[in-house]
């Protein structure tokens, strides 16, 4: 792999753009992980920070090949800011990181950016989430089954409209695109179908747009990030109000749930949990004991947040707060 200089404007084969905003707990180990990689091409690796308090630009500095472009924090818009990033790239592909997902091998962005030689019609490929070592079991198991849904981890998966999707249900699955760790043409994305300017699954939105369209979305299970949020009890809460809201804003019908369905999913999912906990090999049995008390804690918070986004009005997005 040949890195591009940040001066030059000569196009690249791929851009790794990676938008932050106080990023500096895993944003070395992001660069130093996008420097190693074993990819036959010339790469652009460009940061969009929004207006970092922190060491993050201190950490960029320290990597002389990377591409430094600020913005305000009132302009950032998740959708808005990877469209930005569209148009600065000057790689035919534009690869998409946040500033908490590291590449978790070599060959990340080999297997990212595979996919679009075999077919000139995916304008879209998805990779793999695997969880931190110190994420609660609620979210590590949702992120395992989640993905492990969308193909075996050996292949690659293509997704596109057709008379197979006769409900909301398939085509939401179809259309399921997560740009934590993603790829798009850069000709599609700049010109064609960008993101939606909203404040929430702007990726869900382009997902569905991109199907709507005509184009494939592909699945690449071996390009692997190690993504996870690292969220406190309260703080689960309020991120399922928040994800429950987004998807409300974008069109989809998220329905109040009743203390008994609550009652029934918080006592299943914290029941299934368990049997996982002690079956996980990878987790230390004083953690398994921490785990079985509190991670129904978690189930809780969980179900406590989206009974709160359901009930709430729809808020309207005026653009540029930010929301991890």
């Amino acid at each position: 792999m040949r890195l591009s200089d940040p001066s030059s404007t000569d196009p690249v084969d791929v851009t790794v753009t990676i938008l932050t905003y106080n990023g500096q707990e895993y944003l070395e180990q992001i660069l130093t992980s996008l420097e190693g990689q074993d990819y036959d091409g010339v790469v652009e690796l460009l940061v969009i920070d929004s207006g970092s308090t922190d060491r993050t630009l201190e950490i960029v500095a320290a990597h002389p090949a990377v591409r430094l472009h600020e913005i305000p924090n009132s302009e950032f818009g998740h959708g808005r800011t990877r469209n930005l990033a569209a148009h600065l790239a000057r790689g035919r592909v534009v690869a998409y990181l946040t500033h908490d997902a590291i590449p978790a091998t070599s060959r990340w962005l080999y297997e990212l950016t595979k996919p679009f030689t075999l077919n000139d019609r995916i304008a879209a490929v998805m990779g793999a989430q695997v969880a931190r070592p110190r994420c609660f079991p609620l979210l590590k198991y949702e992120i395992d089954a989640v993905f492990n849904n969308f193909g075996p981890g050996f292949g690659t998966t293509l997704f596109y409209d057709d008379d197979f999707i006769q409900d909301d249900a398939v085509r939401n699955a179809v259309t399921f695109y997560s740009d934590v760790n993603s790829a798009a043409l850069k000709e599609v994305i700049a010109d064609r179908v960008p993101y939606r300017d909203v404040s929430y699954a702007e990726d869900q939105l382009l997902g569905r747009d991109l199907i709507a369209a005509g184009f494939l979305k592909a699945y690449a299970p071996r390009a692997v990030v190690e993504h996870s949020n690292d969220m406190t009890l309260r703080e689960y809460d309020d991120r399922m109000f928040e994800e429950t809201q987004g998807l409300r804003e974008v069109g989809v019908d998220v329905a109040v749930p009743s203390f008994g369905v609550i009652a029934r999913m918080v006592l299943g999912g914290a029941a299934k949990d368990s049997v996982r906990i002690l079956r996980d090999r990878s987790m230390p049995l004083r953690s398994k004991a921490k785990w079985i008390v509190v991670n129904p804690a978690f189930h809780v918070q969980k179900w406590r947040g989206v009974r709160r986004g359901a009930k709430a009005p729809v808020r309207r997005y005026r653009g540029g707060a930010r929301r991890d």
